[in-house]
């Protein structure tokens, strides 16, 4: 038998390539389909902790997934202990392996509330969110991270290491601060001293387009996986280590109706619509004219973007 990558507190990740959350991207359909090309865990689209708490009638779609996506990571976050510890508790019994708070994302929405990359700005915050969820819930704690808030207040380091001390099962680290967004080069150096300063794993992040950048982020910073964002968008075959490149037209046609197919299954007859943004990023390495583009990502009918995509793919 192949031996696991690495552990998460006990549970056994196999792979070194894992699906990042991303919001209106990683929802069951194609992190389901990211699982099966060798995506080494699941996680949610990030849930809001307010939507819980008020009882949005939507967010439950966020944690619906397939037995076979396990592990499977709840993603969550919010600014408040309390709060977030009560979605915590509510969340895990839908049956999740891991729980993950979210103290990385860059989106003003979030950030400006205190939340998701606001949190690097109150590291004691931080402490108390980690070490409430970790020694109340009953699964384990993870969390995912940028390098700090600005260059002037780099604190990863101080943040990492109260996340291990506070009961964190594990880290995610993107490489950027907030204030770069997703802009200039992602920092493998810090990357590699966090790995190197903590006792849990720690999974590297940040602008991996190729198997190239997957074998380079792996050996530089001495990560057991890295997380796939942008990325994977539009190539699920970036978890089988195979280059858009190599992946041949019938290849592509065949994963997107089958991607398609798995959206409407999960939405209905709305699936088609939600599916337009996934087959933009598809077709992108195809260069088509605008007028075509325009054409097969309006059609309202399966049939008819079936059929064009058929013939769009073999011409």
């Amino acid at each position: 038998m192949i031996p696991p990558t690495f552990y998460v507190l006990g549970i056994p990740i196999y792979g070194n390539t894992i699906l990042s959350p991303m919001e209106g991207y990683s929802d069951q359909p194609y992190r389901r389909l990211c699982r099966q090309m060798g995506s080494a865990m699941s996680y949610t689209e990030f849930i809001n902790a307010r939507d819980i708490l008020e009882g949005n009638p939507y967010v439950s779609r966020k944690f619906i997934y397939n037995q076979e996506e396990r592990p499977v990571v709840f993603q969550i976050y919010g600014d408040n202990a309390i709060a977030l510890l009560e979605v915590g508790l509510r969340l895990q019994e839908y049956g999740p392996d891991i729980i993950d708070v979210n103290i990385g994302c860059p989106s003003r929405a979030v950030s400006g509330h205190g939340a998701g990359a606001g949190l690097l700005r109150t590291p004691v915050k931080i402490a108390r969110i980690i070490r409430k969820l970790s020694r109340l819930l009953s699964v384990p704690l993870t969390a995912k991270m940028r390098l700090g808030w600005d260059d002037a207040s780099r604190n990863y380091l101080l943040v990492a290491r109260i996340i291990e001390e506070n009961g964190g099962a594990m880290i995610a680290v993107h490489g950027r601060t907030k204030r770069q967004g997703y802009a200039g080069a992602v920092d493998l150096d810090a990357i590699a001293e966090i790995r190197q300063a903590l006792s849990i794993p720690v999974v590297a992040n940040g602008d991996i387009q190729n198997v190239a950048d997957i074998d380079h982020m792996l050996a530089y910073t001495g990560c057991p996986a890295v997380m796939i964002g942008r990325g994977a968008i539009g190539n699920p075959w970036i978890f089988a280590h195979q280059d858009r490149e190599q992946v041949s037209p019938q290849q592509v046609e065949e994963t997107m109706l089958r991607h398609l197919k798995a959206m409407l299954d999960f939405y209905g007859p709305d699936g088609l619509i939600f599916f337009r943004k996934h087959a933009s990023h598809y077709l992108v390495p195809y260069d088509l004219p605008t007028e075509l583009r325009v054409r097969l990502l309006t059609r309202e009918n399966v049939g008819e973007f079936m059929a064009l995509l058929s013939e769009t793919l073999k011409a």
